[in-house]
């Protein structure tokens, strides 16, 4: 699914949100990660382009907190039509993927409007000020593809912004699964 319009654009200001961690008590504000660079990951359970990536990306999520990136990732997927992907299966989905960062459940789909996410994945690497670096695909590799799940082009855009550099201007949009919206919720320009 390639991107839409209305993308956030490179420097734009990452919306502010809370939202319950899947299945679990509590929320998560984006907030708590002012001042350090925020990776939100748009994702689910049950898509099998996430489902592809889900490991490398446990793995690599868990690097990058480890060099100072707020990694969250939010799904927002209609849980009544897809019960794949409600939130008391998140628990179980982020053990087996290996997530070890919050994973949060947006049932009423306003966080995935306020970023205009299409798609799981879909990633949006956000500076220490806030301000949106990296907004692309995972890797070039596909569940039909027979390309090894790297992380390369997100992985370079970390290590870019880390390093201080410029935002790439050369970005291959995410590819997966559209956002599953409720009946009658989904944004606007697409109805």
């Amino acid at each position: 699914m390639a991107m839409t319009a209305k993308d956030l654009p490179l420097g734009g200001t990452a919306p502010e949100f809370c939202l319950p961690i899947g299945g679990q008590a509590g929320q998560w504000c984006s907030t708590q990660a002012q001042g350090k660079p925020m990776l939100v990951l748009f994702i689910c359970n049950h898509c099998p382009y996430v489902v592809h990536i889900s490991k490398r990306l446990g793995a690599l999520a868990k690097q990058w907190q480890q060099q100072g990136v707020q990694v969250v990732g939010i799904n927002s997927n209609d849980a009544l039509t897809y019960p794949d992907d409600a939130p008391e299966k998140m628990p179980a989905e982020a053990l087996r993927a290996g997530y070890h960062f919050p994973y949060l459940f947006d049932a009423e789909q306003r966080v995935a409007k306020a970023f205009n996410a299409v798609c799981t994945p879909d990633l949006f690497l956000f500076d220490a000020a806030g301000k949106l670096f990296y907004h692309g695909q995972f890797d070039a590799s596909r569940p039909k593809n027979d390309l090894p799940v790297t992380g390369e082009d997100l992985s370079a855009a970390i290590a870019a912004m880390l390093a201080g550099a410029e935002p790439s201007a050369k970005v291959l949009p995410s590819i997966g699964c559209s956002i599953k919206w409720r009946p009658g919720n989904e944004p606007e320009d697409w109805v």
